[in-house]
């Protein structure tokens, strides 16, 4: 028993847990986390422990069916021994009883079955629902914590972003003051010229009113 079960199987005792196997919202958990080893082992375990079961119930009622035809088969047979065809009733009753009580052992055996299938189907259930919840909590814990890396990361880029525009925004204004020094010194048509050489994006705004000249 791993360190899990020791843990919450006292506390898990009284709850009452579906079939995990049979239930689609547990198959969709693993469709998102993948294939877990000892999960699988489990969940193969309990399916076949349930096959177990719905297989000695079936087995039960067809055998209590077949039961039934040979006590019918006996009370005819001793309808035909009273009518004076003893001996071939009587073999056919010995062969019919000797059947029943193979039936009835059959029977004991599954109900036998029947009665020890349930605690060892809760047992490894239970077992599949303490597996499942490490796994997910595991994974859960393992998201938690990219998520808060994600997150200082994030932070950290907004802090860089507007550093960035800070710093956009001067080297902008400063191309706009020399631009409207330089428009200013050197005029208009002088500045055009140079524009053309350099492809400066300045906005024309910053040469101020002599963007006229």
């Amino acid at each position: 028993m791993s360190r899990t079960e020791e843990i919450f199987m006292p506390a898990l005792a009284g709850a009452k847990l579906p079939i995990l196997t049979l239930d689609n919202k547990w198959h969709k958990l693993f469709d998102q986390l993948g294939t877990d080893k000892r999960v699988k082992k489990l969940e193969d375990k309990l399916n076949d422990l349930l096959k177990k079961q719905g297989k000695a119930n079936t087995e039960i009622k067809e055998i209590k069916r077949l039961k039934k035809k040979l006590m019918q088969d006996i009370m005819e047979n001793a309808q035909e021994s009273s009518a004076g065809n003893g001996g071939k009733a009587q073999k056919k009753a010995n062969d019919d009883s000797r059947l029943i009580n193979e039936c009835n052992a059959k029977i004991r055996g599954y109900e036998d079955d029947l009665g020890r299938l349930p605690d060892q189907i809760e047992k490894v259930n239970r077992e599949l629902m303490l597996a499942t919840m490490e796994i997910c909590y595991s994974r859960m814990k393992e998201n938690e914590r990219e998520s808060e890396e994600a997150a200082k990361w994030i932070a950290q880029m907004r802090i860089e972003l507007k550093k960035r525009l800070v710093r956009k925004q001067e080297v902008e204004l400063m191309n706009q003051e020399l631009y409207s020094y330089m428009h200013d010194i050197f005029g208009a048509s002088v500045i055009n010229m140079f524009d053309v050489k350099y492809r400066v994006n300045v906005s024309k705004d910053a040469a101020g009113a002599d963007g006229g000249l």
